[in-house]
């Protein structure tokens, strides 16, 4: 993380500015993401934003770009991970709705609440949504489904999820992990294995009863 220091003190960093902006559209929305705002919050000069992009457009396209790398990416990532069974390969995407890590809920929120200010960003997010549903449908044909079985399954799968993002809907985990199973059935016509769901309550700190 590359940080500038000259005679007046910190400017900062490119990333310590991207996370300030990050940080500002899940509190308040895109209109809160102004430099200003920001400098305040990491209490630097407002000039020292210059130093790391060249105007608010440019911080804006580089927190699109986060949200593609982190949300999108990962999802067509897990979709691709290994898996003995279709079951198991819908429970590595599962892993998304469980780990921050890999899928940003509220990011995604935020993303799809400034995408009904901007047609440009709406874009941004029809096109994410037509990745997402494609590396899905994909996993399902690799596992033998025809191409309109697996796009509807996809469709359910992923709306499904969206569904409760726009809702902000919260769930005690184990009242989330104890649905699971059932989700998978019908996701993919398939009951997972209870080894494989083992793996995949480990992996997220949960142990069944």
């Amino acid at each position: 993380m590359e940080q500038v220091l000259n005679d007046s003190g910190w400017r900062g960093s490119q990333e310590g500015w991207l996370e300030a902006a990050y940080e500002a559209l899940l509190d308040s929305g895109v209109d809160s993401v102004k430099i200003l705002p920001l400098a305040k919050r990491l209490n630097l000069s407002r000039t020292s934003f210059y130093w790391f992009f060249k105007d608010r457009e440019e911080l804006l396209a580089a927190l699109l770009e986060r949200w593609r790398d982190k949300n999108t990416g990962n999802i067509i990532k897990q979709s691709e991970a290994y898996a003995e069974s279709l079951a198991e390969a819908m429970l590595n995407v599962f892993d998304c709705w469980l780990s921050n890590d890999l899928f940003d809920s509220k990011f995604e929120f935020a993303v799809r609440s400034w995408a009904l200010q901007s047609d440009e960003i709406l874009a941004a997010v029809r096109e994410a949504d037509h990745m997402r549903l494609d590396a899905i449908k994909r996993m399902l044909v690799r596992f033998g489904y025809s191409e309109i079985t697996a796009d509807v399954r996809s469709r359910t799968t992923y709306l499904v999820q969206i569904g409760y993002i726009s809702m902000q809907a919260k769930e005690d985990l184990a009242v989330r992990m104890k649905r699971i199973p059932e989700y998978i059935t019908i996701f993919t016509g398939q009951v997972p294995q209870q080894r494989e769901l083992e793996r995949f309550f480990a992996r997220h700190g949960y142990t069944s009863d």
